[in-house]
């Protein structure tokens, strides 16, 4: 709108009216980059090269991205201004010190000031950008930069210096260039000495002043691994395992067992070796005091390269011993998941025994062996899991093992024994949330007598008024239980009666709303004191209580009465 406002005023020949209208523009859409691209195109176009410039500034002001900043230079470029572009590359490298930015800056001196200005901008960037993420595209432009010049040797040290610096894993194009370099410049053997010999060395130095640090084992490993060399490769691998942690605390293995793992990954993927990868997690397994901990990722691994071999009765001996040894959920729910893909659902059942005979409270193991059963149509299997889940003196989560056996039985159209699940559940817990539920069943299934019968037909009707029937016995043996048992829960009672009301609104013409409103509580304020750290009360907050219809008493009224006759008396004398 905008722009389109602005080239009217132009047309119209009214300048300074178009210059009111991008001044405006910019003001309040400063962000904006098309607006002032086109504020300074007009200006240039009418020949105020100041003006534009003044703009520039204005925009400069913002902080905008690095277009802008590059559309300034090539403004002053264009008239011919090298040492204002120069003093605006100086803004801009400050304002964006970005390994991009700084090689614009260099090409620019490159063009316009010579090959010593180019290389202060690449050295003042090299020191200030060593530790950015992207340093890697700064350090390869410096050195074909030298290499261009031709300065050979001080191209090889800047790639000498990047590699001592960038992280391994941003390092490959960097590592790639270099080899092209030295192909141009040098030969495979100097590669060797400048890279792989020099880093060798340093890290021999690391390892020999602290061999327990499995950071430089695994830095080097991976130096031998880009070499190719195996028999250096594995002389590395066997001098950094057997730098075993002095303490048998898990916390002190952690690091160190990756080395086992990476050892077996290189023999089985690289080096193709399966004898040795089998070696390998066996001196593993055998060197980990299992009587302390253990690792059931290795023992895992061990099993899955011996599956990946076609070798099952290997590994099942391992998954057996593991569980036998050191057993743990992990262990369990992997194994049974290999007989599972298998099919050999007896062995799974008897891995599900032992490991619920291993964790009795373990929720997640009744359900999962049930859900076995469920899935291989035998329900009376399933429901001995439950009942025997059930009974446990304890559980992890006991809410989530009622809730799936009840729903296993509705599943199964069994709603007596829903019903006397419901009921049992009742007799250990009766929270809100047990009577809400039980309500609901009441009211949606219920019945065992539901035949698929006709809406209209009169044996469907009295199903649905006994469903109503038994739903609100539910709800007011709940509300019993809280007005007499627990008339501190009011909250409770308050919610209880708003999902009363609710299912008796869904009930249509069957419901009875009044029976449930006249139980309504009134809501009333009321202050209780707040304690301070010495004991007194020196300020109140308000909080909101319930009156229900039980609790104002008749003695209550007569107290009111005598209190007024009282008064009344007190007034005639």
């Amino acid at each position: 709108m905008w722009l389109k406002y602005a080239e009217f005023e132009m047309r119209s020949r009214c300048v300074n009216h178009a210059r009111n209208v991008w001044d405006r523009a910019v003001s309040l859409l400063p962000r904006v980059d098309q607006l002032w691209h086109k504020y300074i195109h007009m200006e240039e176009l009418l020949g105020a090269v100041a003006s534009a410039r003044q703009l520039f500034e204005r925009w400069m002001a913002w902080r905008p991205d690095i277009a802008a900043w590059n559309s300034y230079i090539k403004f002053e470029l264009r008239y011919g201004e090298v040492e204002r572009a120069r003093a605006i590359y100086e803004r801009f490298v400050a304002e964006h010190p970005r390994p991009d930015t700084f090689v614009r800056y260099a090409k620019f001196e490159m063009k316009h000031g010579g090959a010593e200005r180019a290389r202060r901008v690449y050295e003042h960037a090299s020191e200030l950008l060593v530790d950015d993420e992207d340093a890697e595209v700064l350090f390869v432009a410096f050195a074909e930069f030298e290499e261009n010049r031709p300065e050979v040797e001080r191209a090889r040290a800047i790639y000498k210096y990047a590699l001592d610096r960038v992280p391994k894993g941003k390092a490959e194009d960097l590592y790639r260039k270099f080899l092209a370099f030295e192909k141009r410049c040098g030969d495979r053997e100097g590669i060797d000495d400048a890279i792989v010999g020099k880093q060798r060395f340093q890290y021999e130095d690391e390892v020999r002043r602290n061999p327990l640090n499995y950071d430089s084992w695994f830095d080097y490993i991976r130096l031998e691994e880009s070499a190719g060399n195996k028999d250096r490769i594995r002389d590395v691998y066997e001098r950094a395992i057997a730098n075993v942690p002095p303490a048998q605390e898990k916390r002190y293995w952690q690091r160190y067992i990756y080395l086992w793992i990476n050892y077996a990954f290189y023999e089985e993927l690289d080096a193709q070796d399966m004898e040795r990868t089998r070696e390998v997690y066996r001196a593993c397994l055998k060197l980990i005091p299992h009587k302390e901990f253990t690792f059931a990722k290795l023992w895992l691994m061990a099993a899955q390269f011996e599956i990946r071999q076609k070798n099952m009765k290997a590994a099942r001996r391992i998954l057996g011993n593991a569980i036998g040894m050191v057993p743990k959920g992990k262990l369990f729910k992997q194994y049974i998941e290999i007989e599972l893909h298998l099919g050999n659902f007896d062995r799974c059942r008897t891995l599900y025994e032992k490991y619920i005979e291993w964790s009795p409270a373990n929720c997640y193991a009744w359900r999962k062996y049930a859900e076995l059963e469920k899935n291989l149509g035998e329900a009376d299997r399933a429901r001995s899991i439950y009942d025997l889940a059930i009974a446990q003196p304890a559980l992890d989560m006991p809410e989530v093992l009622w809730k799936e056996y009840l729903q296993f039985e509705i599943d199964e159209g069994e709603f007596g024994r829903a019903r006397e699940l419901y009921e049992r559940l009742l007799d250990r817990t009766k929270h809100l949330k047990v009577w809400i539920s039980y309500a609901e069943f009441e009211a949606s299934t219920g019945l065992a007598e539901d035949n698929g019968l006709n809406k209209n037909h009169a044996g469907y009707q009295a199903q649905q008024i006994e469903q109503v029937r038994r739903c609100r016995a539910v709800f007011e043996r709940a509300f019993d239980y809280f007005r007499t048992n627990a008339a501190e829960l009011k909250e409770e009672r308050v919610m209880l009666l708003e999902e009363w009301l609710k299912t008796e609104l869904g009930f249509g013409d069957l419901g009875d709303v009044a029976l449930v409103q006249k139980k309504a509580p009134r809501k009333v304020k009321r202050k209780r004191p707040l304690p301070t750290d010495d004991g007194s009360n020196i300020a109140y907050e308000e909080y909101v209580d319930y009156i229900f219809p039980d609790e104002v008493t008749p003695a209550s009224n007569l107290k009111i009465l005598a209190a007024a006759y009282k008064w009344k008396k007190q007034k005639t004398y």
